[in-house]
């Protein structure tokens, strides 16, 4: 029978590093462990830290990483192979996993486990193309944060989206908007973004804070200043910037609240912000955006013809279909509403 061998042992590592302070020879310290020289020579050589010398800990940490004999992706070639060209088409770790099991009959790999592949490339060889392989191309991943209570529970008179009268629904029914915050990359600037949803029509201020108090005074301003068939309704998310919403109350707009985590149901204004998003990148510096050039990015928004308005532009349609200056055009406060919605438009 073949002579068994076994592992040094973490004990055993402290006390060949005991015995090499010590300067003793290997000799003395296989005696000392029972253990052949040779061993001691080939652990020292292999678990060593090089001009540190030999440390019990790292010699430890040294042997474990060792035995672990890599990931499934790294042990199987074909199965990494398989799994890189999924990722090339773009497809996400999750659906790569989704359809191996689906064509297989049975789970083949975790998406967990292409994640840590990936991640574990980059940080190894210390090459940003492994992220590609990720739709987002993100280097490494990031902690979810989990909160305790959602912005919701802290939100005073807050109503449910499913409250809200159904004429807004549609989009047939002026009067109806949407609002919103458009972030950027430095601390503070911010965009707010009222959106309306028959017209499509895009009113926007830059801000400095995301403060509730002063948001809530300029959407009171703005809308304020409109017919009030112009202004029934506004829909918000849940972010604490809208927590003074019941300010608009005052001038007799009603005020919702989507769902938590659901931002698609005020889809309006979330394209809205796309769309202006081409012209103004999240890296933008506001700051450094004039208030002329700020305006001339929202005039072309709402003067540009939209395929859902049969080719009108958002502009056209709130004046014409919302304030209905036209046929209202000899009234006498015609005139004043006409001011009102070049101000908007301009501002």
């Amino acid at each position: 029978m073949g002579k068994h061998y076994s592992q040094f042992t973490f004990e055993e590592r402290c006390e060949v590093a005991r015995l090499l302070t010590a300067k003793q020879s290997y000799w003395k310290i296989a005696a000392a462990l029972d253990r052949a020289p040779s061993s001691i020579m080939r652990e020292v050589k292999r678990n060593g830290s090089g001009k540190q010398g030999y440390r019990a800990r790292y010699a430890q940490e040294q042997a474990l990483a060792r035995r672990w004999g890599g990931g499934k992706l790294e042990r199987n070639d074909a199965l990494r192979e398989n799994v890189l060209a999924d990722l090339r088409l773009g497809w996400s770790p999750e659906q790569v996993a989704g359809h191996m099991a689906r064509a297989a009959g049975e789970p083949v790999i975790s998406h967990e486990t292409i994640y840590r592949f990936i991640y574990g490339q980059t940080a190894r060889t210390k090459e940003y193309d492994w992220r590609h392989y990720l739709p987002r191309g993100k280097a490494r991943r990031r902690p979810h944060r989990r909160s305790g209570r959602s912005p919701a529970s802290f939100i005073a008179q807050r109503r449910p989206l499913a409250e809200r009268p159904q004429a807004a629904a549609d989009r047939q029914t002026p009067g109806h908007w949407e609002a919103d915050l458009m972030l950027f990359g430095r601390h503070g600037q911010a965009v707010l973004a009222l959106h309306e949803r028959h017209s499509r029509l895009l009113l926007a201020v830059r801000r400095d804070n995301k403060e509730a108090e002063p948001v809530a005074s300029i959407m009171r301003d703005l809308l304020g200043a409109l017919p009030q068939d112009a202004r029934q309704t506004v829909t918000f998310d849940n972010g604490t910037e809208f927590a003074r919403h019941y300010r608009l109350h005052d001038v007799g707009i009603q005020t919702f609240f989507c769902d938590t985590h659901s931002p698609w149901q005020k889809g309006g204004i979330e394209n809205a912000i796309g769309r202006m998003r081409r012209v103004l990148p999240r890296k933008t510096d506001l700051a450094a955006l004039s208030e002329e050039r700020f305006a001339q990015l929202v005039q072309a928004y709402n003067h540009t013809p939209r395929k859902c308005l049969g080719y009108q532009t958002p502009a056209e349609v709130f004046i014409n279909q919302v304030l209905h200056l036209k046929c209202e055009s000899t009234l006498p406060f015609s005139r004043e509403r006409r001011n009102t919605s070049r101000h908007l438009l301009r501002d």
